[in-house]
């Protein structure tokens, strides 16, 4: 067996860009919206340490809400009847980039809800 020559590549694992110390009464939307952090961000910075309900979340925890690279501030709620077409005509950006910046939107759009924070960047 040939040994390898040289440095294997080191992948990066990406660093936390800002954070947030979890209050009384906070639920991810609620810190998503108040924080400017989408909701699809939000889980994706915190892989294994909140659950896909957003249960576990405890007073003095301190979570990620963005990746350095990767940290959506433009944000916008959805609200009652909110679609993508609409959202991205109002942010100005269009539906492509509207479920670019948001993988978790399905293709026709229709697994959006009320309170869920999207990001809106161009």
């Amino acid at each position: 067996m040939a040994a390898l020559s040289g440095a294997l590549p080191q992948t990066e694992t990406p660093t936390c860009a800002r954070t947030y110390t979890v209050q009384s009464g906070d639920w991810c939307d609620k810190i998503s919206a108040e924080q400017n952090s989408s909701t699809y961000q939000l889980a994706q910075a915190n892989v294994g340490v909140i659950n896909a309900d957003c249960s576990n979340l405890w007073v003095g925890q301190v979570i990620c809400l963005g990746l350095t690279g990767q940290d959506c501030t433009e944000t916008v709620v959805v609200e009652e009847g909110g679609d993508c077409t609409a959202i991205a005509t109002a942010a100005g950006i269009t539906y492509e980039k509207i479920r670019a910046n948001n993988p978790n939107i399905d293709t026709a759009c229709t697994n959006i809800y009320p309170g869920e924070v999207l990001c809106v960047a161009a």
